[in-house]
């Protein structure tokens, strides 16, 4: 089971209560007032992890709440600060509040981290409220209760390379021979019912690529047809596209017509995905008529005849790939170049998203609670 969206209840711990006490000691008359303050509460924070693929953990225990600061005492001692709840949530989640649909935080790197739920600051004790005028002060402060809310998380995967393409194409096929990855196979449309991811090992020591193939698209898909379009948001932040076509026409559709409506669905989703670098496969060579349905693709394609799909240009014969998955033929070549197009896709992009993040200035207080000190 694939669970790409959750929502959870997250509680931040109560600060705890300040401490009224007065010094009482031998030889010590009028000793005052050292009742200490009470702890800040814990924050519930959400951590990005490499090693969490979906948010299962949260379907079965959809909160999060941390832990009260301790309450103040005499001779003033502070309370203890409560420790905080922190969940583990794959890299690309975007975190959202429930309620008003706010964008909190867009979790890519692993590491990364969110407060989601400020815990209470701890009440002062009455040593805070000693005054030239007020030197017994019987005043004291219950600790702020705790920021509670709920919380909105969805995946989009992180890949370099996104497969796109109808059902029964040969996504799955595709990613089983060429990845490290066994999903399901079956001859029939709509076999993948949730997103598979696979490595794509080029040579060693070479950068892993990661590939992820997405259920089948139709056309509509953008409206809320079939199952792809619950999907899409899972190949935007792929690098590079797989274009996968079916050139035998088994399902009695025609690879141009595939393509141009694969494309269109793209921009009609985002139009920043149907921008993407993209090369195009074309699948099931070993079958009969697939070698005459492919050369008629590549020719029209190359003289334009995809002008509307392609944005205004022809598609470029050289990234066009005949293939086979059953008998592996031109499993190679297309390895290659999506692993050199990914590759120069991810620095490009890497240099973009450095070029428009300006650096945030460091802020005090508690780490990643964006409090100032309070110097008591």
């Amino acid at each position: 089971m694939f669970i790409d969206e959750v929502t959870i209840k997250v509680k931040a711990g109560d600060g705890g209560n300040g401490c009224m006490s007065f010094r009482r000691e031998a030889f010590v008359p009028r000793g005052g007032p050292d009742g200490g303050d009470g702890g800040d509460g814990g924050d519930v924070v959400l951590v990005a992890d490499e090693n969490v693929d979906d948010f299962t953990a949260f379907k079965f225990k959809p909160h999060l709440t941390a832990k009260r600061g301790k309450h103040g005492k005499g001779k003033q001692m502070t309370g203890a600060g409560g420790d905080p709840a922190i969940g583990s949530v794959p890299r690309g989640t975007v975190i959202r509040d429930a309620a008003t649909g706010e964008l909190l935080a867009d979790l890519v790197e692993h590491g990364e981290r969110c407060v989601v739920a400020k815990g209470g600051r701890g009440g002062r004790g009455n040593t805070a409220f000693k005054s030239p005028t007020n030197r017994a002060p019987r005043q004291v402060e219950k600790g702020a209760p705790g920021e509670e809310r709920g919380v909105a998380l969805e995946l989009k995967v992180i890949a370099d390379i996104g497969l796109v393409g109808f059902p029964n194409a040969g996504k799955s096929s595709f990613l089983a021979a060429t990845c490290d990855a066994r999903p399901k196979i079956a001859p029939y449309p709509f076999t993948t019912l949730a997103p598979n991811l696979g490595v794509l090992k080029a040579s060693p020591g070479d950068t892993l690529i990661k590939v992820a193939d997405i259920p089948g698209l139709v056309e509509g898909a953008h409206e809320g047809r079939g199952l792809g379009h619950q999907f899409l948001r899972h190949i935007e932040r792929t690098h590079v596209l797989l274009i996968i076509l079916d050139a035998a026409a088994v399902d009695g559709r025609d690879p141009l017509d595939d393509f141009r409506a694969l494309r269109a669905e793209l921009a009609a989703h985002d139009p920043a995905l149907a921008a993407k670098p993209y090369l195009v496969a074309c699948n099931k060579m070993d079958l009969d008529e697939a070698a005459g349905r492919a050369a008629r693709f590549q020719q029209e394609a190359a003289q334009g005849a995809a002008q509307g799909a392609a944005h205004g240009a022809a598609l470029r014969k050289e990234l066009i790939f005949p293939i086979s998955c059953h008998t592996r033929s031109g499993l190679d070549a297309i390895t290659d170049a999506l692993v050199r197009a990914a590759i120069e896709a991810r620095h490009r992009d890497r240099a973009v998203r450095e070029c428009n993040t300006p650096d945030e200035p460091r802020r005090p207080g508690r780490s990643g609670s964006g409090r100032p000190e309070s110097g008591r």
